[in-house]
């Protein structure tokens, strides 16, 4: 495995794939509190974090890439 490929912070997330992170991510979390489950809440914090910074580490492993011409890069 190689982690450098993998921990590089690169622009790999596309505008509609983040917006269905951000959904998947805030619907975790309402599970999560609902059920008072800590773990499962941390997880959709962590979904919504990436999402916002439009990476993905698993993408940035395979060389994979949702970005479409248009798409504006991460403020953060």
């Amino acid at each position: 495995m190689n982690f450098e490929k993998l921990l590089k912070r690169e622009f790999n997330v596309g505008t509609k794939d983040q917006q269905y992170r951000i959904a998947a991510g805030i619907g975790i979390m309402a599970i999560a509190a609902a059920g008072e489950n800590g773990l499962l809440m941390l997880i959709g914090v962590g979904v919504v974090v990436l999402a916002v910074m439009k990476w993905c580490p698993a993408y940035s492993l395979s060389g994979k890439s949702t970005v479409q011409k248009g798409d504006k890069p991460p403020l953060i």
